[in-house]
């Protein structure tokens, strides 16, 4: 379809300006004053248009335990996350529709869903999603998430002796896994593209990194992982490779501009020195660093440091939330209290640059999508600058990313496809989605996780608790 916004409100390099955007193919193809109208006129006043932000890093599945998971330490939520994971496709469907439609309403046009997969129905776990995604229309970057080492390898052991139950499928079984779902669902062009995506060195053999390398080489595919999240992973890459997790893997050649690492919390300056060399991006995930305890990823030295960085939500109940905007406020403020110096804090302009352009940049992307750029794909979102939580009239992204915006979404279009229209999604029924959640769930507070009351002696002995 194509269509003219009419006078609405972009950011210039230091200013706003009223222009008319014209897409034609799904694209974006002029952006000036008083442009001949292009197929579909929308009224653009006093409205602002952004490019949509990515939520750069999350796990949609994790949307049924949110708000009941304890105050834990990452290591002893992940032991709740797994005792009682999801495993039957039709929560996984309906959970990546929430995470799709809590992300659109808030911004995001791009979503990087680290995908918990269900134990022997893997291919069927990464379909569902893709299906969802699809159904939605919202852009997905969908990465599997693999590992081949049993959960307590991600605790040190420290000077005790531990001995880890072997992993249930092989590392060769698992690679094998991954590049069956590349070629049934690796479809950039239909806006679905698949990520190799081991989740951490915490709980993965280098021979899992170097087979997705591999992969990665083989497909052309973009690689994600988490990276030092807590100080136990800080200790474990120590007791695992003798050296840091951030030199080891760029030994083994997993860092390059493709490679996003979401927390990348306990860092060394060499580390740092090496993500920027390497051109590798950082995900910043403020509020499950917060929820979990795992510390303050020190963004602004990032920055400086001429890193690139981008926005996650993480999974829904380690935040428990996929509201981005809510995402960039923290994660853009939160650094005041880390650098004195005021002229280092994060402006909101750079954090939108961060949201929209640091996520395209990470994903290999940022020819085609994150800025307002004639001949990129239109992937746009208009906010409402009529809405009560953006008035009164001051600075409109000062407004939206230092306030508390609620219903600001106006519309939302995904390779020039419009998918919300007065602030509703229009591509599935919402109310039905609701109430497909309401009723696969029930109120509950009362649970215990068998494998915390197993391991939580020994992480408190290792950490020093």
């Amino acid at each position: 379809m194509n269509f003219t916004i009419q006078n609405v409100l972009i950011a210039t390099f230091d200013d706003y300006a009223i222009v008319d955007v014209q897409v034609v193919d799904g694209a974006i193809a002029a952006i000036a004053p008083s442009l001949e109208v292009i197929g579909t006129a929308i009224n653009g006043e006093n409205k602002l248009l952004l490019p949509g932000f990515f939520n750069a890093h999350t796990h949609s599945s994790e949307m049924w335990q949110r708000g009941i998971i304890p105050p834990l330490p990452l290591e002893l939520w992940l032991a709740q996350l797994y005792d009682f994971a999801p495993l039957d496709t039709e929560k996984v469907y309906l959970s990546a529709l929430g995470t799709a439609v809590e992300t659109l309403l808030c911004g995001g046009t791009s979503v990087v869903d680290h995908l918990i997969l269900i134990p022997g129905k893997e291919l069927e776990t990464i379909a569902t999603a893709v299906r969802a995604y699809k159904e939605v229309g919202i852009r997905a970057f969908v990465s599997p998430l693999i590992q081949d080492e049993s959960l307590t390898a991600g605790i040190p052991s420290g000077e005790t002796e531990q001995n880890h139950e072997p992993y249930f499928r092989s590392t060769k079984a698992t690679l094998e896994l991954i590049e069956e779902a590349v070629k049934q669902f690796h479809r950039p062009d239909e806006g679905v593209s698949l990520l190799v995506a081991p989740t951490g060195i915490q709980l993965c053999s280098d021979a899992l990194f170097q087979g997705c390398i591999e992969l990665s080489n083989k497909y052309n595919l973009c690689r994600h992982s988490h990276l030092l999240e807590t100080k136990a992973q800080e200790k474990l890459a120590q007791e695992k490779y003798g050296c840091t997790a951030v030199e080891h893997l760029k030994r083994i050649g997993y860092l390059g501009d493709r490679t996003t690492l979401a927390h990348c919390i306990h860092l060394t300056d060499n580390d740092i020195t090496i993500l920027a060399e390497t051109q590798s991006t950082v995900v910043h995930n403020p509020l499950s660093n917060l929820r979990l305890g795992s510390g303050i990823a020190p963004i602004l030295k990032y920055r400086q440091a001429g890193v690139n960085v981008s926005f996650g939500c993480d999974g829904a109940s380690s935040n428990d939330s996929q509201d981005l905007l809510e995402t960039i406020k923290i994660g853009s403020i939160l650094h005041n209290v880390t650098d004195l110096d005021y002229q280092h804090w994060m402006t909101p302009r750079q954090a939108v640059e961060m949201a929209s352009l640091g996520g395209a940049k990470g994903l290999n992307m940022a020819n085609e999508l994150g800025s307002l750029t004639v001949g990129k794909k239109a992937d746009l979102v208009t906010y409402d600058l009529t809405s009560l939580s953006l008035l009164p009239r001051t600075d409109p992204i000062g407004l939206l990313i230092l306030g508390r915006p609620t219903h600001a979404v106006e519309s939302v279009w995904v390779n020039g496809k419009q998918i919300v229209a007065d602030g509703k999604v229009t591509t599935i029924n919402v109310d039905e989605l609701r109430q497909q959640l309401f009723h696969h769930s029930q109120w509950d507070t009362k649970r215990k996780s068998g494998t915390v009351a197993q391991i939580e002696a020994h992480y408190r002995s290792i950490m020093g608790l």
